[in-house]
């Protein structure tokens, strides 16, 4: 039986496969865990949520801000609605505080999506580079994280 420091590092180990991208059933495999272990630590974790927060990229998140604002404005012209027309100041105001928003976890996500990149390589590296050995790619893993959480500033 694993001791829990093993448990936790295959844990580590089987997250930052799945934030790569892998599937449950591939990250099992690489790890030596079971599929139903896999799930368990994604659902409690929120594994899933995580990554696809990753994945969304600012341009994306801008245009469809800017399309729901176009149907704002839309809905304001074709209206005689004088409280619709008048709660368009603060609607404007909020959308140029999300976007403000944006542009600074754009920042972010550029980190991340630089750190995900670097966690392929060494993943690839480790096939023949007998230095790099899982903990070395698991402490680094933690400082990403470590860096990530502190810079997030929403």
């Amino acid at each position: 039986m694993a001791t829990k420091k093993e448990l936790d590092t295959k844990r580590e180990l089987a997250r930052m496969y799945y934030m790569q991208g892998e599937t449950q059933k591939s990250v099992a495999e690489k790890t030596g865990m079971s599929e139903q272990t896999v799930s368990r630590w994604a659902d409690r974790e929120e594994w899933a949520q995580k990554r696809a927060g990753m994945n969304i990229t600012r341009p994306e998140l801008v245009n469809k801000s800017l399309m729901a604002l176009n149907r704002i404005l839309d809905q304001v012209q074709a209206s005689d609605d004088l409280e619709l027309v008048a709660s368009l100041p603060d609607k404007l105001s909020k959308f140029a505080a999300a976007i403000e928003k944006l542009d600074r976890k754009g920042n972010i996500v550029h980190v991340i999506e630089s750190f995900l990149s670097f966690s392929k390589w060494l993943e690839e590296r480790k096939t023949f580079d007998r230095e790099l050995k899982p903990e070395i790619i698991l402490a680094v893993s933690k400082y990403q994280d470590l860096y990530i959480n502190e810079h997030i500033k929403l």
